[in-house]
């Protein structure tokens, strides 16, 4: 069984909105590790123009690219889940 979810009902403001969230929440736990762009590019086996692009909101991360930083950053996605609820 397959289940299919549609932005249909999200404009692209909330979309946007929702990504600066993603965004700020990856670099503070990023200074919070004391890691630089270029550190947290290494962890990730990805150049640090790769963090920087994602930090200035010039790329997407898709949901596994997501858990990956996570995991790089030592963060819990779930505090980032929890926080929206605040």
């Amino acid at each position: 069984m397959y289940v299919v979810c549609h932005n249909d009902g999200m404009n692209k403001s909330r979309q946007n909105s929702n990504h600066q969230l993603v965004i700020k929440w990856l670099k503070k736990c990023r200074l919070q590790q004391n890691l630089t762009m270029r550190q947290l590019g290494t962890l990730l086996d990805e150049p640090f123009q790769f963090v920087s692009k994602i930090e200035n909101g010039q790329r997407n991360l898709s949901v596994g690219e997501f858990l990956q930083y996570c995991e790089a950053l030592e963060a819990d996605p779930s505090d980032f889940i929890a926080s929206l609820k605040k």
